[in-house]
Protein backbone atom coordinates (compact mmCIF):
# COMPACT_ATOMS: atom_id res chain seq x y z
CA UNK A 1 0.00 0.00 0.00
CA UNK A 2 0.98 3.45 -0.39
CA UNK A 3 0.76 6.59 1.32
CA UNK A 4 -2.42 7.50 0.07
CA UNK A 5 -3.74 3.94 0.97
CA UNK A 6 -4.60 2.79 -2.48
CA UNK A 7 -2.51 0.22 -4.60
CA UNK A 8 -2.13 2.33 -7.20
CA UNK A 9 -1.58 1.15 -10.79
CA UNK A 10 0.92 -0.91 -12.40
CA UNK A 11 3.17 0.01 -15.45
CA UNK A 12 4.67 -2.23 -17.47
CA UNK A 13 6.80 -2.04 -20.68
CA UNK A 14 7.64 -4.32 -23.04
CA UNK A 15 3.94 -5.91 -22.85
CA UNK A 16 4.07 -6.97 -26.95
CA UNK A 17 7.05 -9.09 -25.92
CA UNK A 18 7.32 -12.65 -24.54
CA UNK A 19 8.37 -12.37 -21.25
CA UNK A 20 6.05 -9.00 -21.20
CA UNK A 21 2.73 -10.50 -21.88
CA UNK A 22 2.87 -13.26 -19.69
CA UNK A 23 3.51 -10.84 -17.11
CA UNK A 24 0.22 -8.59 -18.17
CA UNK A 25 -1.23 -12.14 -18.14
CA UNK A 26 -0.14 -12.21 -14.20
CA UNK A 27 -1.27 -8.95 -13.42
CA UNK A 28 -4.53 -9.06 -14.94
CA UNK A 29 -5.46 -12.57 -13.64
CA UNK A 30 -4.45 -12.25 -10.27
CA UNK A 31 -5.60 -9.25 -8.67
CA UNK A 32 -7.73 -5.77 -9.84
CA UNK A 33 -5.25 -3.46 -10.43
CA UNK A 34 -5.06 -1.39 -13.27
CA UNK A 35 -2.14 -1.36 -15.92
CA UNK A 36 -0.84 1.10 -17.99
CA UNK A 37 0.97 -0.43 -21.21
CA UNK A 38 3.66 1.89 -22.50
CA UNK A 39 3.94 0.80 -25.90
CA UNK A 40 5.41 1.50 -28.89
CA UNK A 41 3.14 3.15 -31.33
CA UNK A 42 2.97 6.60 -33.29
CA UNK A 43 -0.24 7.51 -30.97
CA UNK A 44 -2.57 5.45 -28.61
CA UNK A 45 -4.82 4.41 -31.32
CA UNK A 46 -1.66 1.84 -32.69
CA UNK A 47 -0.69 1.60 -29.07
CA UNK A 48 -4.00 0.21 -28.75
CA UNK A 49 -4.22 -2.01 -31.50
CA UNK A 50 -0.83 -3.64 -30.64
CA UNK A 51 -1.99 -3.93 -27.30
CA UNK A 52 -5.31 -5.43 -28.28
CA UNK A 53 -4.04 -8.06 -30.39
CA UNK A 54 -1.75 -9.16 -27.21
CA UNK A 55 -4.93 -9.37 -25.05
CA UNK A 56 -6.39 -11.67 -27.89
CA UNK A 57 -3.86 -13.61 -28.08
CA UNK A 58 -3.72 -14.56 -23.98
CA UNK A 59 -7.23 -14.32 -23.70
CA UNK A 60 -9.21 -14.96 -26.57
CA UNK A 61 -12.83 -14.08 -25.88
CA UNK A 62 -12.35 -13.27 -22.49
CA UNK A 63 -10.08 -10.38 -23.89
CA UNK A 64 -12.73 -7.52 -24.06
CA UNK A 65 -13.35 -8.12 -19.95
CA UNK A 66 -9.39 -7.52 -19.38
CA UNK A 67 -9.01 -4.70 -21.83
CA UNK A 68 -10.91 -2.27 -19.69
CA UNK A 69 -8.31 -2.56 -16.88
CA UNK A 70 -5.05 -1.69 -19.13
CA UNK A 71 -4.31 1.74 -20.68
CA UNK A 72 -2.14 1.56 -23.54
CA UNK A 73 0.22 4.73 -23.87
CA UNK A 74 2.12 5.65 -27.30
CA UNK A 75 5.53 6.13 -25.99
CA UNK A 76 9.30 5.95 -26.73
CA UNK A 77 11.59 4.22 -24.20
CA UNK A 78 14.58 6.69 -25.23
CA UNK A 79 13.27 10.01 -25.90
CA UNK A 80 13.31 12.44 -23.01
CA UNK A 81 9.80 11.81 -21.03
CA UNK A 82 9.19 8.39 -22.87
CA UNK A 83 8.25 10.58 -25.66
CA UNK A 84 4.90 11.81 -23.16
CA UNK A 85 3.78 15.56 -22.74
CA UNK A 86 4.91 17.22 -19.57
CA UNK A 87 1.48 16.98 -18.36
CA UNK A 88 0.63 13.27 -19.08
CA UNK A 89 3.95 12.42 -17.96
CA UNK A 90 3.35 14.18 -14.68
CA UNK A 91 -0.25 12.38 -14.00
CA UNK A 92 1.14 8.72 -15.08
CA UNK A 93 3.84 9.29 -12.23
CA UNK A 94 0.91 10.43 -9.35
CA UNK A 95 -0.62 6.90 -10.28
CA UNK A 96 1.97 4.48 -10.69
CA UNK A 97 2.97 2.81 -7.42
CA UNK A 98 4.93 -0.61 -9.21
CA UNK A 99 6.91 -0.34 -12.14
CA UNK A 100 8.17 -3.87 -14.06
CA UNK A 101 10.33 -2.36 -16.85
CA UNK A 102 11.25 -5.71 -19.42
CA UNK A 103 11.53 -4.12 -22.59
CA UNK A 104 14.60 -4.22 -24.37
CA UNK A 105 16.49 -5.45 -27.50
CA UNK A 106 17.15 -9.05 -27.06
CA UNK A 107 18.93 -9.44 -30.60
CA UNK A 108 22.55 -10.57 -30.21
CA UNK A 109 23.98 -9.54 -33.22
CA UNK A 110 23.28 -5.24 -33.06
CA UNK A 111 26.41 -3.09 -32.68
CA UNK A 112 26.91 -2.06 -29.38
CA UNK A 113 25.42 1.72 -29.83
CA UNK A 114 22.33 0.28 -31.02
CA UNK A 115 21.94 -2.43 -27.95
CA UNK A 116 22.88 0.79 -25.66
CA UNK A 117 20.68 2.75 -27.25
CA UNK A 118 17.79 0.63 -26.68
CA UNK A 119 18.34 -0.90 -23.48
CA UNK A 120 21.06 1.32 -21.80
CA UNK A 121 19.32 4.40 -23.06
CA UNK A 122 15.63 3.23 -22.30
CA UNK A 123 16.73 2.58 -18.44
CA UNK A 124 17.83 5.76 -18.07
CA UNK A 125 14.24 6.99 -18.80
CA UNK A 126 12.74 4.54 -16.63
CA UNK A 127 14.60 5.40 -14.09
CA UNK A 128 13.90 8.92 -14.36
CA UNK A 129 10.50 8.33 -14.37
CA UNK A 130 10.76 6.33 -11.49
CA UNK A 131 12.00 9.00 -9.49
CA UNK A 132 9.49 11.57 -10.36
CA UNK A 133 6.69 8.86 -8.90
CA UNK A 134 8.99 8.70 -6.24
CA UNK A 135 8.69 12.48 -5.52
CA UNK A 136 4.96 12.16 -5.96
CA UNK A 137 4.93 9.83 -2.99
CA UNK A 138 3.53 6.68 -4.98
CA UNK A 139 6.51 4.31 -5.97
CA UNK A 140 6.70 1.24 -4.23
CA UNK A 141 8.48 -0.94 -6.69
CA UNK A 142 10.70 -0.61 -9.18
CA UNK A 143 11.30 -4.40 -11.42
CA UNK A 144 14.50 -4.44 -13.46
CA UNK A 145 14.56 -7.32 -15.67
CA UNK A 146 17.59 -8.37 -16.70
CA UNK A 147 19.48 -11.44 -17.47
CA UNK A 148 21.61 -13.94 -16.00
CA UNK A 149 24.14 -13.61 -18.70
CA UNK A 150 24.92 -10.22 -17.13
CA UNK A 151 27.59 -12.69 -15.94
CA UNK A 152 29.06 -13.00 -19.59
CA UNK A 153 32.05 -15.10 -19.88
CA UNK A 154 32.82 -15.76 -15.78
CA UNK A 155 33.48 -19.06 -14.99
CA UNK A 156 31.75 -20.90 -11.91
CA UNK A 157 29.45 -19.93 -9.48
CA UNK A 158 28.37 -16.48 -10.01
CA UNK A 159 25.72 -15.12 -7.16
CA UNK A 160 22.86 -13.09 -7.02
CA UNK A 161 24.93 -10.31 -5.70
CA UNK A 162 27.81 -10.23 -7.66
CA UNK A 163 27.69 -8.22 -11.19
CA UNK A 164 31.47 -6.85 -12.07
CA UNK A 165 33.82 -9.39 -11.80
CA UNK A 166 36.40 -8.33 -14.71
CA UNK A 167 34.10 -10.62 -16.91
CA UNK A 168 33.75 -9.53 -20.35
CA UNK A 169 31.14 -10.16 -23.05
CA UNK A 170 29.93 -12.49 -25.71
CA UNK A 171 27.52 -9.83 -27.52
CA UNK A 172 25.96 -6.49 -27.21
CA UNK A 173 23.47 -7.43 -25.70
CA UNK A 174 25.13 -8.68 -22.72
CA UNK A 175 27.16 -5.80 -22.27
CA UNK A 176 24.23 -3.66 -22.49
CA UNK A 177 21.87 -5.37 -19.96
CA UNK A 178 25.19 -5.07 -18.07
CA UNK A 179 25.67 -1.78 -18.14
CA UNK A 180 21.58 -1.32 -17.21
CA UNK A 181 21.96 -3.40 -14.52
CA UNK A 182 24.48 -1.04 -13.67
CA UNK A 183 22.87 2.28 -13.77
CA UNK A 184 20.20 0.63 -11.46
CA UNK A 185 22.36 -0.40 -8.71
CA UNK A 186 23.32 3.31 -8.75
CA UNK A 187 19.92 4.34 -7.88
CA UNK A 188 20.00 3.84 -4.36
CA UNK A 189 17.40 6.28 -3.65
CA UNK A 190 14.56 4.04 -5.57
CA UNK A 191 13.28 0.85 -4.23
CA UNK A 192 14.41 -1.48 -6.99
CA UNK A 193 14.54 -4.81 -7.41
CA UNK A 194 16.71 -6.45 -9.46
CA UNK A 195 15.00 -10.04 -11.96
CA UNK A 196 17.78 -11.95 -13.66
CA UNK A 197 16.16 -14.82 -15.82
CA UNK A 198 18.21 -17.03 -17.81
CA UNK A 199 17.50 -18.72 -21.18
CA UNK A 200 13.29 -18.32 -21.23
CA UNK A 201 11.44 -21.26 -23.59
CA UNK A 202 7.84 -21.37 -23.68
CA UNK A 203 4.95 -22.45 -21.12
CA UNK A 204 5.96 -26.27 -19.38
CA UNK A 205 2.55 -26.74 -19.37
CA UNK A 206 1.19 -26.38 -22.62
CA UNK A 207 5.07 -25.68 -24.49
CA UNK A 208 3.36 -22.61 -26.07
CA UNK A 209 6.13 -19.56 -27.34
CA UNK A 210 6.05 -16.53 -28.45
CA UNK A 211 10.02 -16.16 -29.37
CA UNK A 212 11.71 -18.95 -31.21
CA UNK A 213 15.38 -18.27 -30.43
CA UNK A 214 18.37 -18.99 -28.45
CA UNK A 215 17.70 -22.90 -27.61
CA UNK A 216 15.26 -23.04 -30.56
CA UNK A 217 17.01 -22.33 -33.72
CA UNK A 218 19.95 -25.33 -33.18
CA UNK A 219 16.74 -27.29 -32.62
CA UNK A 220 15.08 -26.29 -35.66
CA UNK A 221 17.90 -27.42 -38.02
CA UNK A 222 18.65 -30.38 -36.11
CA UNK A 223 14.95 -31.50 -36.57
CA UNK A 224 15.27 -30.57 -40.43
CA UNK A 225 18.07 -33.29 -39.98
CA UNK A 226 20.63 -30.23 -40.77
CA UNK A 227 22.93 -30.57 -38.05
CA UNK A 228 25.33 -33.48 -37.85
CA UNK A 229 27.89 -31.52 -35.21
CA UNK A 230 27.49 -28.48 -32.65
CA UNK A 231 29.89 -26.84 -30.96
CA UNK A 232 30.20 -26.93 -27.38
CA UNK A 233 31.20 -29.09 -24.51
CA UNK A 234 29.23 -31.67 -23.73
CA UNK A 235 29.19 -31.18 -19.72
CA UNK A 236 28.57 -27.75 -19.83
CA UNK A 237 25.39 -26.39 -18.22
CA UNK A 238 22.80 -24.71 -20.22
CA UNK A 239 20.29 -22.93 -18.02
CA UNK A 240 16.65 -23.22 -19.33
CA UNK A 241 13.84 -21.81 -17.48
CA UNK A 242 10.09 -21.99 -18.62
CA UNK A 243 8.24 -18.68 -19.33
CA UNK A 244 5.61 -19.42 -16.76
CA UNK A 245 8.10 -20.08 -14.08
CA UNK A 246 9.46 -16.32 -14.83
CA UNK A 247 6.42 -14.36 -14.99
CA UNK A 248 5.46 -16.33 -11.85
CA UNK A 249 8.33 -15.32 -10.09
CA UNK A 250 8.76 -11.77 -11.05
CA UNK A 251 4.91 -10.94 -10.01
CA UNK A 252 5.72 -12.59 -6.56
CA UNK A 253 9.07 -11.04 -6.20
CA UNK A 254 7.66 -7.44 -7.18
CA UNK A 255 4.68 -7.45 -4.83
CA UNK A 256 6.27 -9.66 -1.93
CA UNK A 257 7.30 -7.48 1.38
CA UNK A 258 11.10 -7.13 1.28
CA UNK A 259 13.38 -7.49 -1.72
CA UNK A 260 13.93 -3.48 -2.23
CA UNK A 261 17.60 -3.54 -3.35
CA UNK A 262 17.98 -7.14 -4.02
CA UNK A 263 18.89 -9.23 -6.80
CA UNK A 264 17.37 -12.23 -8.35
CA UNK A 265 18.85 -15.26 -10.16
CA UNK A 266 15.56 -16.62 -12.12
CA UNK A 267 17.41 -19.70 -13.50
CA UNK A 268 17.64 -23.67 -12.98
CA UNK A 269 20.43 -22.77 -11.06
CA UNK A 270 21.48 -26.35 -9.47
CA UNK A 271 18.99 -28.47 -12.19
CA UNK A 272 20.40 -26.81 -14.70
CA UNK A 273 20.95 -28.88 -18.38
CA UNK A 274 23.28 -29.98 -20.04
CA UNK A 275 24.05 -29.73 -23.68
CA UNK A 276 24.76 -33.53 -23.99
CA UNK A 277 21.53 -33.76 -22.09
CA UNK A 278 19.80 -31.89 -24.43
CA UNK A 279 21.45 -33.52 -27.49
CA UNK A 280 20.18 -36.55 -26.09
CA UNK A 281 16.61 -35.34 -25.58
CA UNK A 282 16.02 -33.97 -28.93
CA UNK A 283 17.93 -37.20 -30.70
CA UNK A 284 15.35 -39.15 -29.08
CA UNK A 285 11.89 -37.39 -29.57
CA UNK A 286 12.72 -36.06 -33.09
CA UNK A 287 14.13 -39.82 -33.68
CA UNK A 288 17.26 -38.84 -35.35
CA UNK A 289 21.22 -39.64 -34.28
CA UNK A 290 22.54 -37.50 -31.54
CA UNK A 291 24.88 -34.93 -33.13
CA UNK A 292 28.38 -34.91 -32.20
CA UNK A 293 29.64 -32.35 -29.74
CA UNK A 294 32.55 -31.08 -31.11
CA UNK A 295 35.04 -28.71 -29.19
CA UNK A 296 34.76 -25.46 -30.74
CA UNK A 297 38.23 -24.96 -32.17
CA UNK A 298 37.42 -28.04 -33.44
CA UNK A 299 34.22 -27.21 -35.19
CA UNK A 300 35.30 -24.06 -36.54
CA UNK A 301 37.41 -26.15 -39.02
CA UNK A 302 34.44 -27.65 -40.38
CA UNK A 303 32.47 -27.00 -43.83
CA UNK A 304 29.45 -25.95 -42.23
CA UNK A 305 27.22 -24.52 -44.66
CA UNK A 306 24.37 -21.00 -44.09
CA UNK A 307 22.15 -22.91 -41.61
CA UNK A 308 25.39 -23.23 -39.06
CA UNK A 309 25.83 -19.04 -39.79
CA UNK A 310 22.50 -18.41 -38.91
CA UNK A 311 22.86 -20.54 -35.22
CA UNK A 312 25.91 -18.98 -34.96
CA UNK A 313 25.02 -16.20 -32.15
CA UNK A 314 24.03 -18.90 -30.30
CA UNK A 315 27.04 -21.40 -29.92
CA UNK A 316 28.80 -19.95 -27.46
CA UNK A 317 25.80 -20.59 -25.38
CA UNK A 318 26.56 -24.67 -25.21
CA UNK A 319 30.45 -24.21 -23.86
CA UNK A 320 30.06 -21.75 -20.95
CA UNK A 321 31.06 -22.80 -17.35
CA UNK A 322 29.03 -20.24 -15.59
CA UNK A 323 26.57 -21.72 -12.89
CA UNK A 324 24.11 -19.33 -11.35
CA UNK A 325 23.48 -19.65 -7.86
CA UNK A 326 20.13 -18.95 -7.14
CA UNK A 327 19.68 -19.79 -3.36
CA UNK A 328 18.51 -16.04 -2.47
CA UNK A 329 15.49 -16.40 -5.24
CA UNK A 330 14.77 -20.20 -4.08
CA UNK A 331 14.23 -19.33 -0.26
CA UNK A 332 11.99 -16.51 -0.82
CA UNK A 333 10.02 -18.35 -4.24
CA UNK A 334 9.40 -21.71 -3.08
CA UNK A 335 7.45 -21.13 0.14
CA UNK A 336 5.16 -19.48 -2.19
CA UNK A 337 4.98 -22.61 -4.34
CA UNK A 338 6.81 -20.98 -6.82
CA UNK A 339 9.76 -23.35 -8.17
CA UNK A 340 11.80 -23.77 -11.86
CA UNK A 341 11.45 -27.17 -13.37
CA UNK A 342 14.36 -29.19 -15.00
CA UNK A 343 13.98 -28.86 -19.29
CA UNK A 344 13.63 -32.52 -19.00
CA UNK A 345 10.15 -32.70 -17.23
CA UNK A 346 9.26 -30.73 -20.04
CA UNK A 347 11.31 -30.40 -23.26
CA UNK A 348 8.54 -32.81 -25.37
CA UNK A 349 5.87 -30.22 -24.62
CA UNK A 350 8.07 -27.42 -26.27
CA UNK A 351 8.80 -29.54 -29.13
CA UNK A 352 5.09 -31.33 -29.23
CA UNK A 353 4.78 -26.98 -29.75
CA UNK A 354 7.54 -25.74 -31.67
CA UNK A 355 6.36 -28.94 -34.74
CA UNK A 356 2.32 -27.89 -34.58
CA UNK A 357 3.22 -24.21 -34.82
CA UNK A 358 5.57 -24.85 -38.02
CA UNK A 359 8.28 -23.40 -35.68
CA UNK A 360 6.12 -20.53 -35.83
CA UNK A 361 5.22 -20.40 -39.37
CA UNK A 362 1.77 -21.38 -37.92
CA UNK A 363 1.40 -19.00 -34.93
CA UNK A 364 -0.94 -20.34 -32.28
CA UNK A 365 -2.35 -18.10 -29.52
CA UNK A 366 -1.44 -18.71 -25.44
CA UNK A 367 -5.07 -19.15 -25.03
CA UNK A 368 -5.73 -21.86 -27.65
CA UNK A 369 -2.65 -23.42 -26.45
CA UNK A 370 -3.08 -23.23 -22.85
CA UNK A 371 -7.10 -25.10 -23.57
CA UNK A 372 -5.55 -28.08 -25.30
Amino acid sequence: MTAAGSPGDVMLTGTTGFVGMELLARYLERGERNVVALVRGRDDDEARRRLDSVLRNLFGQRADGYARRVQAVAGDLTAPALGLTRRRYERLAERVTTIAHSAASVSFALPLEHARAINLEGTRRMLEFARRAVEHGRLDRYGHISTAYVAGNHTGRFAESDLDLGQGFRNSYEQSKFESEKLVRCATDLPYTILRPSIVVGDRRSGWTAAFNVLYWPLRAFARGLFKAVPGIPTAPVDVVSVDYVADAIHELCASPGGIGETYHLTAGRDASTLGEIANLASRYFRLPQPAVLAPEEFARLDRGTVYDESSVYFPYFAIGTVFDDAVSRAQLEPAGIRASPLREYIERLLDFATRSRWGKRPIARVEALAV
